[in-house]
């Protein structure tokens, strides 16, 4: 098949098109390396996957796509997104990178894919709003810039679908750790303290946060089962995670335990859009692509630990 990742020099986007390129798939990935965070790191991301075959297209979803993108794809994982809930972000950029980017995505699919089998949007827990506990079924609550301006790429994708445009569906993650996290998510950021003994900022309250802490692997297994079940997906809306939950105080106590020293912890004000608790309710995931997320936290952990030890130190 031929497939086209958005966002592939990025954290989850990496992993799912080194995935597909080793099955023996014709693998696209597209990035713009926006300073969001160090380029730099997106590039060992991008040389990682691009020795497993993966051919990359280094441009902005706001440019000009009809000359320099190919065509005539299967599968499209649209992953290319503005990340996170930060507070130096605006809510232009926001807008810009998760709205409208997305619509010129969709345009140039339209136009130029006509026998796409799916576009798989990549949304987001953070569309459910304080407490992500709920069915694909409930009403969304955002209460951040991130969770809201997905949530408004994520309709834009489904009202294509829902038109007759477009073969569509929207996959919900939660709380995905492991190899190649970003620099400001909590466990690399954590990681990063403890081997350069620096301190780490913790949100005041955030230790007691509970989530759906999700191995990418794990994600990837759900991208892996999207061939062959396109017709299944089409115009579904389905959460992607662990059924299992931890405090953020509990992931924080596994890395200390596997690096084998305390963190330095300065508490900071709490941050403003953040999500309480999350639990991924899996049972669509379950029925529909047959998805059971396997990895234990603490093997994620560790994992996730032996790499950066392997690229940073």
């Amino acid at each position: 098949m031929k497939i086209l990742v958005t966002g592939a020099a990025g954290f989850i986007g990496s992993h799912t098109a080194e995935y597909f390129a080793g099955q023996g798939h014709k693998v696209y990935g597209l990035d713009n390396f926006s300073r969001y965070y160090n380029p730099e790191l997106k590039r060992l991301n991008r040389r990682d996957v691009e020795d497993k075959g993966v051919e990359f297209i280094e441009i902005d979803l706001m440019e000009d796509l009809d000359t320099h993108m190919p065509a005539d794809f299967d599968l499209i994982f649209h992953f290319a997104a503005q990340p996170g809930i930060s507070a130096t972000t605006s809510l232009e950029e926001y807008v810009r990178n998760n709205i409208f980017a997305t619509q010129r995505l969709l345009d140039w699919t339209k136009k130029y894919n006509p026998g796409l089998k799916l576009f798989v949007n990549i949304a987001t827990s953070s569309i459910y709003g304080k407490e992500a506990t709920l069915p694909e079924t409930a009403v969304p609550c955002p209460i951040s810039f991130y969770g809201t301006s997905k949530l408004a790429g994520e309709q834009l994708v489904m009202g294509e679908q829902r038109t007759g445009k477009l073969k569509a569906c929207s996959l919900r993650l939660y709380s995905v750790y492991g190899p190649r996290e970003r620099p400001e998510k909590l466990y690399t950021k954590l990681i990063k303290s403890i081997f350069e003994d620096e301190e780490f900022p913790l949100f005041e309250g955030s230790e007691h946060h509970s989530r759906s802490f999700t191995y990418v692997g794990d994600i990837v297994k759900a991208m892996a089962a999207v061939p062959g079940r396109e017709d299944a997906l089409n115009g579904e809306i389905v959460n992607i995670g662990s059924d299992v939950e931890y405090t953020t105080g509990q992931g924080i106590a596994l890395i200390e335990k596997i690096i084998g020293k305390k963190a330095r912890i300065r508490k900071t004000p709490p941050r403003p859009g953040d999500q309480l608790r999350t639990t991924a309710l899996i049972d669509k995931a379950r029925n529909i692509l047959e998805y059971q997320p396997e990895t234990a936290f603490e093997d994620g952990l560790r994992a996730q630990v032996n790499w950066y030890s392997e690229k940073f130190l």
